[in-house]
C-alpha cells in the first residue's frame, strides 16, 4: 500500500468529521442569530409610589418577569410619572405607555357604567364574588361591549384582586346621622359621587395622592380612600384622628391590569397564557398581603397613632341604599349598557349571595367565642 494513500476508514471518518462540523455550525449560527432580545414594557400605576397599591402593581410585574424567565420585563412606574393617575386609561389605549394598573372607576367620567365594578353595595357581593361574576357571569365580555362603546378598543384589560370593603373615611368629627354630609367638601370617586352628592356633600374625587394635601390645605373637609395600609402610607393620621368603619359606598371593588392590545396581541401565545396565569396568582397573593398587611396598620393607627374608629351608624348605611337604588334606576333608564350590567350583577348575586348566605356559618359568633365581645371605640 502506498503510503501517501489514506486508507478507505480513515477517509470516511474525515468526510464525516468535517461534515459533521459543518452541520454543527450551520445549527448553532441560526441559533445565534435569531436570539431575542427580551421583550421590554413600560407601565405606569395610577398609585403615588409610597402606597401599598403601588406595591401590589410591582408584585403583578415581578411574577410576569420570573414566570417568563426574564423574557418579557414589565417595569412600573408611578403615578404622574408619564401620565396624571386619571389619564392612564388613554395613555395605554394609544401606546405612550404599554400599560397600566388601576381601577375602573378611575375612567368614570368617560362612561359611568364602568364604576359598577366598584361602587356600592353589588348587591350584597364581596369583592371576590364580583370577580366571579366578572369571570363567569358575563361580566368580562360586558366590560369589552362598554369600552368598545366608547372606543377603547385598543386595551387589554384583567381585572384582579378583591378589595375588601372600604372605610365611609376620615372626619374632623364622628358621623351620627345621614344629615352630617350637608355641605361637607368630600372626597371619593366613581359613582360614589352619586352617591355623596345625594347625600348632600359637595364632592371632589382626587386621585390617592392629592387627598391628604388638599385635607390639610381645607380644600377637603373628609375623604375616603381605601384601606388602613394605603390610609396610613398616605398620611391621613396626620390630618384626622378619626375614621369611620363601614360603608356601602365601596364595598366591592377590584384592581384592573391593562395591556396596550396591539402590544399584547403581538406577544406569544405562550406568553400570553403566562400572563393570564400571573393575573390570577397576583390576585390570591393581592389578597393574602392585604389581609396581614391591612390587620397590622390597623393595630398601627389604634396605637401608635391615636386614631380613634367608630361604625357607621345604621341609619347612614340604610340612606346609603335607599339612595343607590335611586342611582341605579335613574341611570339604567339613561344608558342601555348601564341597565344591562345591573341586570347581570343582580342576576347572579341573587344566585350567589342566597347560596353564601345559606352556607357559610358565622364568624362573629367563633370570634366572641374565642375572643370575647369587641371593645368598643
Amino acid at each position: 500500500m502506498n503510503k501517501t494513500t489514506t486508507p478507505a476508514p480513515r477517509r470516511r471518518f474525515l468526510k464525516s468529521a468535517t461534515a459533521g462540523a459543518v452541520g454543527a455550525g450551520a445549527m448553532v449560527a441560526p441559533a445565534i442569530v435569531s436570539a431575542q432580545s427580551p421583550t421590554s414594557m413600560r407601565w405606569q400605576s395610577t398609585w403615588p409610589s409610597k402606597d401599598i397599591f403601588h406595591e401590589y402593581a410591582l408584585d403583578f410585574a415581578k411574577k410576569v418577569n420570573d414566570m417568563t424567565g426574564g423574557e418579557l420585563k414589565i417595569e412600573v412606574l408611578p403615578a404622574g410619572a408619564v401620565v396624571p393617575a386619571f389619564g392612564l386609561l388613554e395613555a395605554v389605549a394609544k401606546g405612550t405607555l404599554d400599560g397600566g394598573h388601576g381601577v375602573l372607576g378611575y375612567h368614570y367620567g368617560k362612561q359611568n357604567a364602568l364604576a359598577l365594578w366598584n361602587s356600592g353595595p353589588a348587591f350584597g357581593m364581596d369583592a371576590n364574588m364580583l370577580l366571579s361574576w366578572h369571570k363567569y357571569g358575563g361580566g368580562k365580555e360586558l366590560l369589552a361591549k362598554l369600552y368598545a362603546s366608547i372606543g377603547i378598543t385598543t386595551v387589554q384589560s384583567f381585572l384582579y384582586g378583591p378589595m375588601a370593603t372600604q372605610p365611609l373615611g376620615w372626619f374632623k368629627k364622628p358621623i351620627t346621622k345621614p344629615e352630617d354630609f350637608k355641605g361637607l367638601k368630600f372626597r371619593t370617586n366613581g359613582l360614589a359621587i352619586d352617591l355623596f352628592t345625594a347625600m348632600g356633600a359637595a364632592v371632589n374625587a382626587l386621585p390617592g395622592g392629592e387627598i391628604v394635601p388638599a385635607m390639610d390645605r381645607g380644600l377637603l373637609d373628609a375623604a375616603e380612600f381605601n384601606n388602613a395600609t394605603s390610609d396610613r402610607l398616605l398620611g391621613f393620621p396626620d390630618v384626622s384622628k378619626i375614621c369611620m368603619l363601614q360603608s356601602y359606598h365601596q364595598s366591592a371593588e377590584t384592581f384592573e391590569i391593562m395591556f396596550n392590545k396591539p402590544k399584547y396581541d403581538a406577544l406569544p401565545e405562550k406568553m400570553r397564557a403566562v400572563i393570564a396565569g400571573a393575573v390570577e396568582a397576583a390576585s390570591a397573593d393581592m389578597s393574602w398581603k392585604s389581609i396581614d398587611r391591612y390587620s397590622k396598620d390597623y393595630v398601627e393607627l389604634k396605637g401608635k397613632d391615636k386614631v380613634k374608629f367608630y361604625k357607621t351608624p345604621d341609619s347612614v348605611l340604610q340612606v346609603q341604599l335607599k339612595l343607590w337604588s335611586a342611582i341605579l334606576e335613574k341611570k339604567s333608564s339613561e344608558n342601555a349598557l348601564f341597565k344591562e350590567i345591573v341586570e347581570s350583577q343582580k342576576a347572579f348575586a341573587e344566585r350567589a349571595v342566597a347560596w353564601e348566605q345559606d352556607t357559610f356559618v358565622s364568624r362573629r359568633m367563633a370570634v366572641g367565642h374565642f375572643f370575647g365581645a369587641p371593645k368598643k371605640a
